[in-house]
């Protein structure tokens, strides 16, 4: 069983090897960077800041390591630039097979369309826990490393409640990838959409008249800087997150099961 898994996962190795290495590497200048900027104002910062970028970034509390990494990794990284990455790798699965004609050879095994959708989805698994795994703990030591704390359960709780989220980035790409046959369109419309969502609930969302708009963005049921200054968090954003991943993806099998290839 998970043949299907085990490849795939296989492949994704060397990628999320260098990705999870290049996160890290960013994740250590942004705490580095904090310890130089001690003495700032950063009132006159937050005055000097338009309040669509403050709302789009999450910015809260620079003062603070916690809120200096929600601010500059965690919703540009997480958010945003792992956000579109899962997106991205989801929308290959299914319409890259097709496009390069391996989609009859893996249909030809007795696997099911819904079990062959299901152990692809999977394997973004691989990158989606070494991620949040290693760099939450590269995270935690180069904080206490420059003399600075930070609750181990609020960085836990950061990383935990960011994997439904990428989920639903997930899902969004594999409903994308079974609707197209070449997996380049898939990829960049759900790179477009992951995009889009982002900027609906950042700044869109922040005009009063279109305050409902920000409710389809899975953005707005995640936001790491309060899990990370003082650790709250609301639950049912995490439930609403896990109620799309499963709804998007039952979407997805049933497309895929009356698709034609």
């Amino acid at each position: 069983m998970f043949e299907t898994t085990r490849y795939e996962a296989n492949r994704r190795v060397r990628g999320t090897a260098i990705l999870t290495i290049a996160i890290s590497l960013y994740a250590a200048f942004i705490v580095w960077y904090f310890t130089i900027l001690e003495g700032v104002d950063y009132e006159a910062v937050f005055e000097s800041m338009p309040p669509a970028m403050i709302e789009a970034f999450g910015i809260e509390s620079l003062a603070t390591i916690g809120g200096f990494l929600g601010t500059q990794i965690y919703n540009f990284v997480w958010l945003l630039g792992l956000g579109l990455y899962f997106a991205y790798a989801a929308g290959g699965l299914i319409a890259g097979d097709i496009e390069h004609e391996r989609m009859d050879l893996l249909l030809s095994f007795p696997v099911s369309r819904s079990r062959l959708l299901v152990e692809k989805t999977l394997s973004l698994l691989l990158p989606l826990v070494t991620l949040n795994v290693v760099v939450g703990v590269v995270i935690y030591v180069l904080v206490q490393a420059i003399g600075e704390s930070i609750d181990p359960m609020y960085l836990v709780l950061a990383h935990a409640l960011s994997i439904p989220y990428l989920l639903v980035c997930i899902a969004i790409g594999v409903v994308l990838s079974v609707l197209v046959d070449r997996a380049a369109i898939a990829e960049r419309a759900a790179i477009g959409l992951i995009f889009v969502l982002f900027l609906v609930e950042s700044v869109v969302g922040g005009a009063s008249e279109f305050e409902w708009i920000q409710y389809i963005s899975p953005t707005y049921y995640y936001d790491p800087t309060p899990i990370l200054i003082d650790g709250s968090y609301e639950l049912l954003d995490t439930g609403v997150l896990l109620a799309a991943f499963v709804v998007l993806l039952l979407i997805g099998q049933i497309l895929f099961q009356r698709r034609d290839i």
